[in-house]
């Protein structure tokens, strides 16, 4: 079973909004955080394509890519993910092979296809309602076509982009892209951040029906976790009631903003258990707490990689959060 010191671990971010703050706070807060975890030593800085979400601000994600990859200088940066229906796998392939080629060896490109948004978003995006369902396949190869070298009698190019090879990941939260991922022999990242429920399953399936490729001769797999580290477990679980009334106003349709956080909660029996499935694989404690919750976790999962998600309301106990998951893990 793989070690918590021998495994990479990386960050999911949101840019997530606070209420009182403003979107640009948010891009300085990411820039900040995105420099200090390079320093720390982690792996990978992803960010993640949502739409019309009033606390999500990475909706642009390829711009906001390309502004911490030039904020920083060897971490690597990409998104987790991209959702590939919602745009032509040329223009995917333009932005990213524009990013691979102004920061070579330093790029990801996680792919997904859930819409990132509701239905009123996707008739805005010109998304068809059916994307991603039957052709998701047939757009990973038309985008890998764009990625990979000119072949004989293509027509059209991807410039930049072609010959890029810019790594692909699938991203998932359920059986068909741990499958896809398998059967093309790509790395494979599960959401465990927001839809634990199927991570065993799906990592099994992923490993059981792997396909050595030329990008793989193994199964990779990275899984992302909402982790919340403070210096104590009364500190760190007072900060995770940000996340908390982050799904609870999302269950129950309100605004997504960061809040601060609260002594208690005024939810229902019902909407508690809601929240909890979304933050079922959650570890949030203090340092030897998180410690233990990230051996106990690489344990049943068997991980090649985490990629950690902390959602709390100030910026300074985000970057002290990964600053003790970092002793905690060089320790």
């Amino acid at each position: 079973m793989p070690r918590l010191a021998d495994t990479p671990l990386s960050v999911l971010d949101l840019a997530p909004i606070r209420q009182g703050g403003t979107i640009a706070d948010s891009f300085r807060e990411s820039v900040s955080l995105a420099q200090l975890t390079e320093r720390l030593g982690f792996t990978r800085y992803w960010l993640a394509e949502h739409h019309s979400l009033d606390g999500i601000a990475s909706a642009a994600t390829a711009v906001l890519i390309g502004h911490i990859a030039g904020a920083t200088s060897h971490i690597r940066v990409g998104s987790g993910g991209i959702m590939l229906p919602n745009h032509p796998p040329l223009v995917v392939a333009e932005q990213f092979g524009t990013l691979a080629t102004l920061y070579p060896g330093r790029i990801d490109l996680g792919l997904g296809r859930a819409p990132g948004s509701d239905a009123a978003t996707m008739q805005a995006m010109r998304r068809d309602p059916h994307a991603g369902v039957e052709d998701f396949p047939q757009r990973l190869a038309e985008l890998q076509g764009f990625l990979g070298e000119t072949q004989p009698g293509q027509r059209v190019r991807a410039v930049p982009g072609q010959g890029t090879q810019v790594p692909l990941w699938l991203l998932g939260s359920s059986g068909y892209s741990a499958q896809l991922a398998a059967r093309e022999g790509l790395p494979f990242a599960f959401a465990a951040q927001f839809a634990p429920g199927y991570l065993h399953e799906a990592l099994r399936l992923y490993r059981d029906n792997f396909r050595p490729s030329d990008t793989l001769d193994k199964p990779h797999a990275m899984v992302g976790l909402p982790v919340i580290a403070a210096e104590s477990d009364e500190r760190a679980e007072y900060l995770a009631t940000t996340a908390q009334q982050k799904f609870l106003n999302l269950v129950r349709g309100g605004r997504t903003r960061s809040l601060p956080p609260v002594e208690a909660l005024d939810w229902s029996p019902m909407e508690r258990a809601q929240v909890q499935q979304f933050l079922g694989a959650a570890i949030i404690g203090g340092p030897a707490t998180v410690k233990a919750g990230l051996e106990r976790f690489l344990e049943q999962t068997g991980a090649d990689e985490l990629m950690l998600n902390t959602d709390v309301f100030e910026a300074e106990d985000r970057l002290r959060s990964y600053e003790i998951v970092a002793e905690a893990w060089r320790g």
